[in-house]
């Protein structure tokens, strides 16, 4: 089976969020980085010069699951239409996920936060499905920001 990798793009911050998410994710590590060329001489285009010998992107494992972060520019931003999910085995799993990568409180509800880059994250329990089926479960997720499995 062919393995999909989602492709991150990073407005020139590539390596500091990689080196951040590795920091966060057991068991994760750097597969291989690519460089933009030294010059124009060797494919860089005029617009990308600034960009000379920096990174341009990084192969990276997060527990297991490979990413790709691209280094680029300002024109695209990520937004809530996409989002990782943490399964979390118990309720201080989910506090560390939280604690670490939730940095944007106004994104924050029913366990969906976003990252300093922008990135949204569901951090759940892994038997959320189970606790759906609570008697007021709905409703009461929806008053969480970040879920805490004993309202349920």
């Amino acid at each position: 089976m062919k393995q999909i990798t989602p492709n991150l793009w990073f407005d020139g911050k590539a390596q500091e969020a990689v080196d951040f998410y590795l920091s966060v994710f057991p068991d994760s590590k750097i597969i291989s980085t690519v460089y933009y060329p030294n010059s124009a001489e060797q494919g860089l285009a005029d617009f990308q010069l600034d960009m000379a010998g920096k990174v341009l992107s990084i192969e990276f494992e997060l527990s297991g699951n490979r990413f790709v972060a691209i280094n680029a520019g300002p024109e695209f931003k990520f937004n809530e239409s996409v989002s990782f999910s943490i399964p979390c085995e118990d309720q201080a799993e989910i506090d560390y996920y939280w604690e670490k990568l939730s940095k944007v409180p106004e994104s924050e509800q029913c366990g969906w936060c976003k990252d300093q880059y922008g990135l949204s994250w569901q951090i759940v329990p892994k038997n959320m499905d189970e606790l759906m089926q609570h008697p007021n479960a709905f409703a009461n997720m929806m008053q969480m920001h970040k879920i805490v499995i004993a309202d349920f």
